[in-house]
């Protein structure tokens, strides 16, 4: 009698310890892989609110009007596979009621072409590919994987320079939770702009260079602690003139108290965040952790059906040769 093993027990044996040598793939390899920031992304988020602006028609501020504001945020694919990098091209337009829609964003009370560059897996800046502007900081259009219960430096482009926003506790923002973060812009000279002089209380200077400041009253965003995806954002800007050297505002150019995105920008973000938080989850804890337990089981039967093997019966003897046989 002799013990072999069945197609069946090696079948398991094999599929058992593939299982078991894929668990720690998945958390070591194939999650880190999927941690990294898309290349081809193609996203518009839009803000609104009610605040003044400056109307250059009528020389004067207007209050009490709805703001937009529009974000386009798309990959340049190519620049992006050639540097390593995310290399994301955004645009980003201020409109009131009688410039939304526009066809040419020039038509807008502010619109700026500006070009990011991050790292993938830390979401540092990198200054390649044509960046401008050149910022700092580690947080931008989104936060890093893996959001702490932290202050963050978060880069303010209107600013120019880097926010500190504190961590804030967690809110849910269409039945989704997120980490909420907090900052201010206390009122900063962000450059100078050539304006005529009676803007600016000084009648008697045809132009002058007057000052640009621009404060934030509250930065308020809601971040995805899994992905660092942005789900809702609110913010208070203020920009102004003022005459050189003079610590008043004399010209309210944009100033609004709460601009905030939209009910389906937050939809739109939350489904994102939401199906890719599922999916890191998935490729960190629940396929790895399923993989072990049933890798261990099918090593387990394998192993079991291997030892014990399969009985084959003894073969008769050949009665017919036996007969036949001469004495």
């Amino acid at each position: 009698m002799r013990r072999t093993a069945s197609p069946l027990s090696l079948f398991l044996l094999g599929a058992g310890v593939f299982l078991l040598v894929l668990a720690p793939l998945l958390v070591w390899y194939v999650q880190p892989q999927a941690k990294r920031t898309p290349i081809d992304t193609d996203t518009t988020t839009v803000f609104t609110g009610t605040g003044s602006y400056f109307d250059t028609g009528k020389v004067e501020t207007l209050t009490g009007k709805e703001i937009t504001i529009t974000r386009q945020v798309r990959g340049d694919v190519a620049d992006s596979l050639e540097s390593g990098n995310a290399v994301w091209d955004v645009s980003t337009s201020v409109d009131h009621s009688e410039t939304l829609p526009a066809s040419d964003p020039r038509d807008a009370l502010q619109w700026t072409m500006e070009r990011w560059v991050t790292d993938r897996y830390t979401n540092e800046p990198v200054h390649c590919c044509e960046e401008s502007p050149t910022f700092d900081g580690e947080a931008y259009l989104k936060f890093p994987f893996d959001v702490e219960r932290r202050a963050y430096r978060w880069w303010d482009s209107t600013l120019g320079g880097v926010v500190r926003l504190e961590y804030a506790g967690e809110r849910k923002i269409q039945g989704y939770e997120g980490y909420l973060f907090k900052g201010k812009v206390e009122p900063t000279r962000t450059g100078v702009r050539q304006v005529p002089g009676m803007l600016v209380d000084r009648p008697k200077t045809p132009q002058i260079l007057a000052e640009e400041w621009y404060s934030n009253s509250g930065i308020e965003l809601v971040v995805d602690q899994r992905t660092g995806r942005i789900i809702n954002a609110a913010i208070g800007p203020k920009k102004t003139l003022r005459a050189p050297g003079s610590s008043k505002d004399a010209v309210t150019l944009l100033e609004s108290k709460r601009v905030e995105f939209t009910e389906e920008t937050q939809k739109k973000q939350v489904e994102l965040a939401s199906a890719d938080s599922k999916r890191l989850a998935l490729l960190g804890g629940t396929l790895p952790a399923g993989a072990v337990a049933l890798g261990l089981v099918l090593t387990l039967v394998g192993t079991v059906l291997v030892v014990r093997g399969r009985r084959n019966e003894p073969e008769a003897p050949n009665t017919h040769m036996m007969t036949n046989s001469p004495t």
